[in-house]
Protein backbone atom coordinates (compact mmCIF):
# COMPACT_ATOMS: atom_id res chain seq x y z
CA UNK A 1 0.00 0.00 0.00
CA UNK A 2 3.03 2.61 0.94
CA UNK A 3 4.79 1.83 -2.54
CA UNK A 4 1.30 2.64 -4.40
CA UNK A 5 0.99 5.86 -2.54
CA UNK A 6 4.47 6.58 -3.36
CA UNK A 7 4.38 6.28 -6.73
CA UNK A 8 0.60 7.51 -7.03
CA UNK A 9 2.37 11.00 -5.56
CA UNK A 10 5.37 10.61 -8.13
CA UNK A 11 3.27 10.30 -10.77
CA UNK A 12 1.13 13.32 -9.79
CA UNK A 13 4.41 15.65 -9.19
CA UNK A 14 5.71 14.36 -12.42
CA UNK A 15 2.79 15.33 -14.05
CA UNK A 16 2.67 19.06 -12.28
CA UNK A 17 6.30 19.30 -13.46
CA UNK A 18 5.32 18.20 -17.22
CA UNK A 19 2.15 20.83 -16.93
CA UNK A 20 5.05 23.64 -16.74
CA UNK A 21 6.26 23.00 -20.09
CA UNK A 22 2.61 23.97 -22.04
CA UNK A 23 2.36 27.70 -20.10
CA UNK A 24 0.04 29.85 -22.26
CA UNK A 25 1.98 33.15 -23.04
CA UNK A 26 0.93 36.27 -20.43
CA UNK A 27 1.59 39.18 -22.38
CA UNK A 28 1.29 42.70 -22.27
CA UNK A 29 1.02 44.56 -26.03
CA UNK A 30 2.17 47.59 -26.38
CA UNK A 31 -0.03 50.53 -25.33
CA UNK A 32 -0.21 52.86 -28.81
CA UNK A 33 0.46 56.01 -27.57
CA UNK A 34 -2.73 57.94 -27.18
CA UNK A 35 -5.14 55.00 -27.16
CA UNK A 36 -5.56 54.37 -23.31
CA UNK A 37 -8.66 55.59 -21.72
CA UNK A 38 -6.19 57.64 -19.47
CA UNK A 39 -4.22 59.51 -22.10
CA UNK A 40 -7.18 62.09 -23.25
CA UNK A 41 -9.84 63.32 -21.29
CA UNK A 42 -8.36 61.64 -17.67
CA UNK A 43 -11.12 61.03 -15.62
CA UNK A 44 -10.56 62.83 -11.69
CA UNK A 45 -8.04 61.64 -9.89
CA UNK A 46 -10.36 59.23 -7.48
CA UNK A 47 -12.10 57.67 -10.14
CA UNK A 48 -8.96 57.26 -12.45
CA UNK A 49 -7.44 55.65 -9.31
CA UNK A 50 -10.91 53.34 -8.41
CA UNK A 51 -10.08 52.26 -12.08
CA UNK A 52 -6.88 51.73 -11.86
CA UNK A 53 -7.27 49.28 -8.75
CA UNK A 54 -10.10 47.62 -9.72
CA UNK A 55 -10.62 47.58 -13.62
CA UNK A 56 -6.59 47.98 -15.61
CA UNK A 57 -5.67 44.92 -14.11
CA UNK A 58 -7.97 42.79 -16.42
CA UNK A 59 -9.30 45.26 -18.95
CA UNK A 60 -6.00 46.64 -20.08
CA UNK A 61 -2.06 45.99 -21.40
CA UNK A 62 -0.67 46.72 -18.26
CA UNK A 63 -2.13 43.55 -16.24
CA UNK A 64 0.63 42.88 -13.77
CA UNK A 65 1.01 38.98 -13.66
CA UNK A 66 1.96 37.76 -10.29
CA UNK A 67 4.51 34.97 -9.20
CA UNK A 68 1.90 32.01 -9.14
CA UNK A 69 0.36 32.95 -12.94
CA UNK A 70 3.65 31.37 -14.02
CA UNK A 71 2.54 28.14 -12.54
CA UNK A 72 0.12 25.40 -14.54
CA UNK A 73 -2.88 25.07 -14.54
CA UNK A 74 -3.60 28.56 -12.85
CA UNK A 75 -1.63 30.26 -15.82
CA UNK A 76 -4.08 29.36 -18.35
CA UNK A 77 -7.44 30.26 -15.89
CA UNK A 78 -5.52 33.48 -15.77
CA UNK A 79 -4.22 33.86 -19.28
CA UNK A 80 -7.96 32.92 -20.33
CA UNK A 81 -9.65 35.41 -17.62
CA UNK A 82 -7.59 38.06 -18.80
CA UNK A 83 -7.68 38.01 -22.62
CA UNK A 84 -11.71 37.63 -22.40
CA UNK A 85 -11.35 40.62 -19.97
CA UNK A 86 -9.68 43.01 -22.43
CA UNK A 87 -11.84 41.40 -25.39
CA UNK A 88 -14.96 42.69 -23.90
CA UNK A 89 -13.77 45.90 -22.42
CA UNK A 90 -10.09 47.23 -22.88
CA UNK A 91 -8.91 50.50 -21.47
CA UNK A 92 -5.63 50.25 -23.55
CA UNK A 93 -7.81 50.15 -26.47
CA UNK A 94 -10.19 53.11 -25.99
CA UNK A 95 -12.47 54.31 -28.90
CA UNK A 96 -11.34 58.35 -28.64
CA UNK A 97 -12.53 59.29 -32.01
CA UNK A 98 -15.55 57.61 -31.22
CA UNK A 99 -18.29 59.21 -28.44
CA UNK A 100 -20.59 56.98 -29.07
CA UNK A 101 -18.90 53.69 -28.70
CA UNK A 102 -17.11 54.83 -25.30
CA UNK A 103 -20.25 56.24 -23.81
CA UNK A 104 -21.52 52.86 -24.46
CA UNK A 105 -18.44 51.47 -22.63
CA UNK A 106 -19.39 53.90 -19.70
CA UNK A 107 -22.74 53.01 -19.41
CA UNK A 108 -21.27 49.08 -19.18
CA UNK A 109 -18.84 49.81 -16.67
CA UNK A 110 -21.69 51.85 -14.84
CA UNK A 111 -24.00 48.89 -14.60
CA UNK A 112 -21.81 46.51 -13.68
CA UNK A 113 -19.92 48.35 -11.45
CA UNK A 114 -23.36 49.33 -9.98
CA UNK A 115 -24.67 45.51 -10.38
CA UNK A 116 -21.73 43.80 -8.07
CA UNK A 117 -20.91 41.85 -11.13
CA UNK A 118 -17.33 43.67 -11.48
CA UNK A 119 -14.89 43.76 -10.25
CA UNK A 120 -14.92 39.80 -10.25
CA UNK A 121 -15.38 38.83 -6.78
CA UNK A 122 -12.62 35.93 -7.38
CA UNK A 123 -10.12 39.13 -8.17
CA UNK A 124 -11.30 40.88 -5.11
CA UNK A 125 -10.09 37.63 -3.04
CA UNK A 126 -7.08 37.75 -3.94
CA UNK A 127 -6.33 41.07 -4.65
CA UNK A 128 -8.08 43.44 -2.36
CA UNK A 129 -6.86 46.71 -3.30
CA UNK A 130 -9.58 46.10 -6.06
CA UNK A 131 -12.33 45.99 -3.21
CA UNK A 132 -14.48 48.48 -3.67
CA UNK A 133 -16.61 49.93 -0.69
CA UNK A 134 -20.44 50.75 -1.42
CA UNK A 135 -19.55 54.52 -1.14
CA UNK A 136 -16.82 53.82 -4.08
CA UNK A 137 -19.03 51.72 -5.92
CA UNK A 138 -21.67 53.98 -5.85
CA UNK A 139 -19.42 56.65 -6.83
CA UNK A 140 -18.19 55.00 -9.69
CA UNK A 141 -21.07 53.83 -10.90
CA UNK A 142 -22.72 57.48 -11.01
CA UNK A 143 -19.57 59.00 -12.58
CA UNK A 144 -19.40 56.57 -15.20
CA UNK A 145 -23.37 56.73 -15.90
CA UNK A 146 -22.56 61.21 -15.99
CA UNK A 147 -19.72 60.20 -18.74
CA UNK A 148 -21.98 57.62 -20.86
CA UNK A 149 -24.97 60.37 -20.88
CA UNK A 150 -22.68 63.09 -21.90
CA UNK A 151 -20.96 61.26 -24.56
CA UNK A 152 -24.61 59.73 -25.57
Amino acid sequence: MKKAVKWLLAALLAAAVALQFFNPALTNPPVLPGADMMARNAPPAQMAALLHNACYDCHSYTTKWPWYSHLAPVSWFLASHVNQARAAMNFSEWPHDDPYKAGKRWAKISHRVADGSMPLASYTWIHPASRLTGDQRKQLSDWAAKMAEKLQ
